[in-house]
This record gives structure tokens, sequence and C-alpha cells, in this order.
């Protein structure tokens, strides 16, 4: 193999990778036998993992998987031109296109980290738990039966069905605490068993 068959190479593989990201991921493109994956987000690897093993939510680094197709494609393109067209010694060519890949994977990077991923945040799981959250009956629960609550989850006033988790009737405007959570039904008990 020559230094114009391995440019090219490297051209093919890092521009073939990007463009299967592209479509997979900004288009939502599913790939045959679950090739489908997000390229770039966290320097994810998967759906909603990243190749450390972490959610999505978490920032990427600066080396991340689109950097790397990045420098690739960038690396081989410009030593594939340099090679072929301007005949230039393969040392010159091969610094100049690991400075043309190192560029082009900078530029991603900063493109990701700068732009795309600048307003994302960790997911906390510990803000979204529904058990021991503070709610008021909107909508009363007759003994047995079921009614609803409002709460303030991640700052979202959200509403669910609730049911009284002693079986007793519970009035609208109580307070009261989730105490479990089950087949998206929030049983309740008032404010004021915890309290005693």
């Amino acid at each position: 193999m020559n230094w114009a068959a391995f440019y090219l190479v490297c051209f093919g593989v890092g521009f073939t990778l990007s463009f299967i990201s592209f479509l997979s991921g900004a288009v939502h493109l599913h790939l045959p036998f679950g090739l489908h994956s997000h390229v770039g987000h966290g320097g994810g690897v998967g759906h909603g993992q990243t190749a450390g093993g972490g959610r999505t939510g978490s920032r990427g680094g600066w080396f991340n998987t689109a950097a790397v197709l990045a420098f690739l494609a960038w690396f081989g393109g410009v030593g594939y031109l340099l090679t072929t067209h301007y005949r230039i010694w393969y040392l010159t060519a091969l610094g100049l296109s690991t400075l043309a890949g190192l560029v082009g994977a900078t530029s991603v990077s900063l493109f990701l980290v700068k732009v795309l991923l600048r307003h994302e945040a960790v997911l906390d799981e510990t803000e979204y738990r529904m058990d021991g959250m503070l709610a008021t009956v909107s909508v009363p629960i007759r003994a047995h039966g079921t009614g609803e609550i409002l709460f303030t989850q991640g700052g979202v006033r959200r509403s669910a069905g609730a049911r009284s988790d002693s079986g007793k009737p519970l009035e609208k405007g109580a307070e009261v605490v989730i105490a479990r959570y089950e087949k998206g039904i929030a049983y309740v008990r008032k404010w004021e068993e915890f309290t005693k």
C-alpha cells in the first residue's frame, strides 16, 4: 500500500462514518442490525449511552467520536491531495495532513462543545423521584377511589392520578405526600401523618 492509498482509505473511513452518523442521528434514519447511533452526543456510541457508559445528558469532552472521524476525513483528504496532485515529500505531506486533521477535529469539537452541548445539563435521577414528594389534592379522592394531585417536579408543575394509601377519602386542597408511585398512580398520605 502506498501513501496515496493510505490517505484515501483514511478519508473514506472518516467521511463515510461521519455521513452514516449524520443520517442515523440528525435525520433519525434507522439503520439495520442495530447500527443506529448518535455520534457526538456526549461522545456517544449507542442509543442513550456514551462509550464510557455515561448517559447522553453528560457533556462530551474535546476528544469524542465525531472529532476522531473529522480528523480521519481531513487527514486523509489533505494527505491524498498533497501526495497525488502536488507530489510533496512524504514526511512533509504527513506533517501537513496531521495538522489539517487536527484543525478539522478541533473545529468539530469546538462546534460540539461551544454550540450544541452548551445548554445541556446532566439529569439527576433524584430530582425526578416521586416517593416523598409534597403535593396538593386537586380532584377529591373518594374512599378506595381515584382522584388527582398537583405537584412541582424539576421546576415544572405536574398532575397525576392519585389514590389514598390508607383507602380513606381525601378532600380537595389537602396537602399530601406521595408514599409510592405504581403504574401511573400516586399513592398518597396526608402530610399531617408525617409531621406527628
